[in-house]
């Protein structure tokens, strides 16, 4: 019998379960993964703007940041709901038949609400992006720290963890 996948959670029913990865998987990914890709919807059209991204385990939320007016923030202030993924390549998988031929990933998908930060709780979040990406350097030692004049020209958002998945086909070959 076919599945409804309409009414199914998003992360059910993975098509190959045993490509599935547990939570500790994914939170480590999450923390080393480099490049995420926010998903949202206007009017029923589908809109992915790539960004760098913060997975704040503490309060089981992923920060990112974008301009202030622009096609992300309109979207997630009329329908807050996001999917954000994350992943890596790794070689081209050659096979014997067409359908078998594929390529070697590690992905995680987050599905949840996203909300906009404001006041020190957005400096807080754009300091855990820099520590991130830059984590030697020190606010006011390496760089100027974050003014209010800059904090007010940013969006910065904490996407809300419902669900996430991880999958990983990345097994080793002799």
């Amino acid at each position: 019998m076919p599945r409804d996948y309409q009414k199914a959670r998003p992360e059910q029913w993975q098509r190959r379960p045993e490509l599935t990865r547990d939570e500790a998987w994914i939170k480590d990914f999450l923390h080393h993964g480099f490049i995420a890709r926010v998903g949202h919807i206007s009017n029923g059209q589908p809109f992915i703007t790539p960004t760098n991204y913060w997975y704040d385990e503490p309060n089981h939320q992923v920060i990112f940041h974008s301009n202030l007016a622009g096609r992300i923030r309109s979207n997630l202030q009329v329908n807050p709901r996001a999917v954000l993924e994350v992943s890596e390549v790794g070689r081209l998988l050659p096979a014997n038949t067409a359908l078998e031929f594929s390529i070697q990933f590690r992905s995680v998908m987050v599905y949840g609400n996203v909300k906009l930060l404001q006041g020190a709780e957005a400096e807080a979040a754009l300091y855990g992006l820099i520590g991130k990406y830059f984590p030697r350097l020190t606010a006011g030692q390496e760089y100027r720290p974050i003014t209010s004049k800059e904090l007010a020209s940013t969006s910065v958002y904490a996407l809300q963890i419902e669900s996430w998945t991880g999958k990983e086909n990345w097994m080793e070959q002799a």
